[in-house]
């Protein structure tokens, strides 16, 4: 008898053992890569702002976002979108943003992005609204937030000949090097203040050129055209070497005509659209 109450004493101290080795989810280390860019605050929750590097930016801009309760605890079931806002002197409008989806292999952690069309200053902001989900209940965490100007051209903001308003973001390469880069793009029409639909079956023409080098090109870098699953613009560049490069854009629709942008001639060294890079 006593033999079978040690017995069954070992075996439940094996198994409350053996339960507490059991490792749990820890949160914490989902954003262990990425750096805080600002946190959102509201009655309940705290919604936390993250990029790669710490910052926001005119241009493309991939955020992540984490909910954490107001005891630090991170939110794993929440549902999330947002509308950004410029407000300026006389007028507000939106730009271009995905939906919220969770981020792959993560519990609690969001992702999306945002194209900041145009800098804040002084007298003019970004205000963000995120709009969230938790177990049926809705809620609302808003701020302003800083978006400074890049020091090189990632985005371009024109109206084409057709008279409708495009948005066209480079999304990378981030890192160039002297290589044939994979080069990623987006394009978009302005529908209204608020709204800028994905504009599909263009086709962006690319022809790089470093002004400071007697405008010289380089070969093998290929024209980007849509994905159809993702819906972006995917292409090659090539960078033959280090310095500052002027990536002139025509931008072609449909049916092949050019609706913005100019060839590089000998008369004319640059097209009224363009990306900048340098490395």
């Amino acid at each position: 008898m006593k033999l079978f109450t040690y017995s069954l004493l070992a075996i439940v101290l094996l198994a409350v053992s053996c339960t507490k080795e059991i490792p749990t989810p820890d949160n914490k280390k989902e954003t262990d890569e990425l750096k805080l860019v600002k946190t959102f605050t509201n009655a309940t929750h705290s919604v936390n702002l993250y990029t790669e590097n710490g910052k926001i930016q005119q241009g493309y801009n991939k955020i992540y976002l984490q909910i954490k309760n107001s005891d630090g605890t991170a939110v794993n079931n929440a549902n999330a979108s947002w509308k950004p806002l410029m407000h300026m002197m006389n007028m507000s409008h939106a730009c271009p943003y995905s939906a919220i989806s969770k981020s792959s292999g993560r519990q609690s952690l969001l992702e999306g992005y945002i194209i900041f069309q145009m800098a804040g200053n002084a007298s003019e902001y970004w205000e963000l609204e995120i709009n969230y989900t938790i177990g049926g209940k809705d809620y609302t965490a808003k701020n302003t937030i800083d978006v400074p100007a890049t020091d090189k051209r990632n985005v371009a903001s024109f109206k084409g000949s057709d008279n409708v308003n495009y948005i066209i973001a480079l999304v990378s390469p981030s890192s160039p090097k002297v290589a044939v880069n994979d080069m990623q793009a987006m394009i978009f029409r302005m529908q209204d203040m608020l709204n800028f639909p994905v504009v599909n079956n263009y086709r962006i023409k690319i022809d790089p050129r470093m002004p400071g080098m007697g405008n010289h090109s380089s070969p093998n870098s290929v024209d980007l055209t849509q994905n159809t699953g993702d819906k972006n613009y995917y292409g090659k560049l090539s960078l033959t070497m280090t310095g500052y490069w002027r990536i002139n854009l025509q931008l072609q629709n449909e049916a092949g005509a050019i609706v913005k942008g100019e060839p590089v001639t000998a008369t004319n060294e640059s097209s009224s659209i363009f990306f900048e890079i340098e490395f």
